[in-house]
């Protein structure tokens, strides 16, 4: 069934305010869609497919179109993603161009344009991994993410949620190394399925698991999540606590922590404490100096990890860029680190891909605080039951793992001579609250 020729101008008035750059393509998308209600959901995904299929393959589709017309663009965005059969309405120089385009093997391309980065991030993976490997790398990161789900084990075990999906009919198959993972095949709708209203499960990719878990969580501890962002690690981290303790979930921005809220209310959870701090040296972090066991810095970060999701990011992103997130990570682990208790853990973790963002980040802090050390990964991997095999870091790659890209380098604040008891839980609760 082809597609109504209209939609090709819909995905051009789109696609051109897209690539502004102005704003993230999936708020540009959702906004567009919400201003345009009468676009049917056929037609929604042939848009958003075609969207993601030029972002992710925007140097060779410019190369090839032969002056870079939005239309032009869209029609190949559009026969990638839904197959030149289902277009409707082209003219004969448009057929044809779409077959000529079609019939290009794109594996004897030049090597950067077979990658399909920015100049600048192909020259950093090159320098990072070969290229060889770069090019297996962005392989995968041109292609769309799987779906993961994170089964919520305080109201169902793994199991369960498969023998319940099955019945929608939906398949999924429990991931490798997350325990608490599984991997739905196509991407059906789940909002409406008992499972998610009732919190049993959550979108979240098997990394992203994976990092909750490297914290090492025990019942009754202190945590904090120090930018909880929506909340996706601190919900998988509350789990592992089974609700008990405190878990405070930080961050900048009231907006995003307000999306926490009814994710808390679905999973029940009763021991997160959403705190909006103005910076990483807030009053409310002092309160709580050397009070906590665990601490998690998922940092703000370039994104490349995620590209799979967020193909605009390569676009939006450039080396500067870079540089000034570097800086922020370095001040927001600092600020992090001050919280850790003597014994306690920090775990300070990306989505990149890129050295300067993750070793480079670590190794600075570990000679600017000589009281912390680094935890080899492959010790905490067994510790956590992770079959994962990792050096001193964590680095899982999409082209390797399956997973989103990410880092993480665990670091343990050293034992000293016995201090004064910290104040309890509940005191500190009411501290940080007033």
């Amino acid at each position: 069934m082809r597609l109504p020729p209209a939609i090709l101008g819909n995905a051009e008035e789109v696609l051109r305010e897209i690539l502004r750059f102005m704003a993230p393509a999936d708020v540009t998308l959702s906004r567009y869609f919400k201003d345009h209600p009468r676009l049917g959901g056929r037609e929604r995904g042939a848009i958003a497919e075609c969207i993601y299929s030029v972002l992710r393959n925007k140097t060779f589709y410019t190369d090839f179109a032969g002056g870079a017309t939005m239309r032009r663009l869209v029609l190949m965005g559009m026969a990638d993603a839904v197959g030149a059969d289902a277009l409707g309405g082209l003219s004969d120089d448009e057929v044809a161009f779409v077959e000529r385009i079609q019939e290009i093997d794109r594996n004897l391309l030049p090597p950067k344009q077979r990658a399909n980065l920015p100049d600048w991030l192909y020259d950093k993976f090159v320098a990072q991994y070969g290229e060889e490997e770069t090019l297996q790398l962005a392989a995968v990161l041109n292609t769309p993410a799987p779906l993961d789900l994170r089964v919520n084990t305080l109201k169902a075990d793994r199991e369960k949620v498969v023998a319940e999906l099955a019945q929608a009919p939906i398949v999924a198959e429990p991931t490798p190394y997350s325990a608490t993972g599984l991997r739905v095949h196509k991407k059906p709708a789940l909002q409406n399925l008992p499972l998610f209203k009732e919190g049993a499960i959550e979108v979240q990719d098997e990394g992203s698991q994976v990092l909750a878990q490297l914290l090492g969580a025990r019942r009754g501890e202190m945590i904090v999540d120090f930018c909880a962002g929506a909340g996706g690690k601190t919900l998988a981290i509350g789990a592992i606590m089974r609700n008990t303790g405190r878990l405070y979930a930080f961050d900048v921005s009231e907006k995003r922590l307000a999306k926490l809220k009814p994710r808390m209310a679905r999973s029940g959870l009763s021991n997160v404490h959403p705190v909006v701090i103005a910076h990483e040296r807030d009053a409310k972090v002092k309160r709580l100096a050397g009070k906590i066991d665990r601490v998690l810095v998922d940092a703000p970060c370039s994104g490349m990890g995620t590209l799979r999701r967020n193909p605009d990011v390569k676009w939006r992103q450039g080396a500067a860029g870079v540089v000034e997130l570097t800086e922020k990570q370095t001040a927001i682990l600092d600020g992090a680190a001050r919280l850790v208790k003597f014994g306690g853990r920090l775990v300070y973790a990306t989505c990149s891909l890129l050295d300067e963002e993750n070793d480079a980040v670590v190794q600075a802090f570990l000679a600017s605080h000589p009281d912390f050390e680094l935890v080899p990964m492959h010790k905490v991997l067994a510790e956590q039951r992770i079959p994962l095999e990792m050096g001193d870091t964590l680095k899982i790659l999409p082209h390797k793992h399956g997973t989103d890209g990410f880092f993480a380098a665990v670091l343990e604040r050293k034992a000293a001579e016995a201090k004064p008891a910290a104040d309890s839980a509940n005191d500190t609760a009411t501290d940080i609250e007033e």
